[in-house]
């Protein structure tokens, strides 16, 4: 199988910015045009946390298709389909705090204890904050092994962003029990195929 150049590696680094920014593009055009329903707050929370939810699955199935396909300039995409993935999540938050809680900080508190699946969103949050702000070389050099292990993180966080979503619909479960299922699936996949050797697995470079 040919080798993808390191030119090819480049254009489809572009075009993963380019479809990463066409949802926003959208959503704020349906919001403008009243197409994002009867409760555009609702739907726009959930449409950025379905999009970070949406990255990181992608990000997790890279190195497989990299390596299925021997094509290691496809590792390069991890780190900006992470990055992104960071970005709707920090648009999620964002949307909740200021459409839903309207800044109202106290209430902060009070909603995630009274709404456990909160906590568990808040955690996924932290979880891809480190994992962004340590996504550089610099940081992989500075951090040896130990970025490795925090790198590892990343399963823990795509568990924990299935189950925030199950826990955050009302009804209407299929959805999120789908996405709970290629979650799983992909990290049986990646274990057998690994053989569990854990060091191996995904990270953000």
């Amino acid at each position: 199988m040919m080798r993808i150049s390191y030119r090819t590696a480049a254009i489809i680094r572009l075009l993963v910015h380019v479809s990463a920014c066409l949802p926003l593009i959208w959503l704020f055009l349906a919001v403008n045009s009243g197409q994002a329903g009867g409760d555009p707050v609702q739907y726009i929370i959930h449409f950025l946390g379905k999009g970070a939810l949406n990255l990181l699955v992608l990000t997790l199935l890279i190195t497989p298709i990299a390596r299925g396909w021997k094509q290691g300039q496809l590792m390069q995409l991890r780190r900006p389909l992470g990055l992104w993935s960071f970005a709707y999540a920090c648009c999620h938050l964002a949307a909740f705090i200021s459409l839903d809680l309207l800044f109202a900080w106290q209430l902060v508190g009070e909603e995630i204890v009274k709404r456990p699946y909160l906590l568990v969103g808040a955690t996924v949050w932290l979880i891809l904050l480190a994992l962004a702000v340590t996504s550089f070389k610099a940081a992989q050099r500075r951090m040896g092994k130990r970025w490795q292990q925090l790198h590892n993180l990343v399963y823990l966080a795509i568990v924990l962003g299935g189950i925030h979503y199950y826990w955050s619909v009302k009804s209407e479960i299929i959805e999120p029990s789908i996405y709970l299922g290629i979650i799983l699936l992909l990290l049986l996949f990646r274990a057998k195929i690994y053989k569990h050797k854990w060091r191996h697995f995904f990270v953000w470079r």
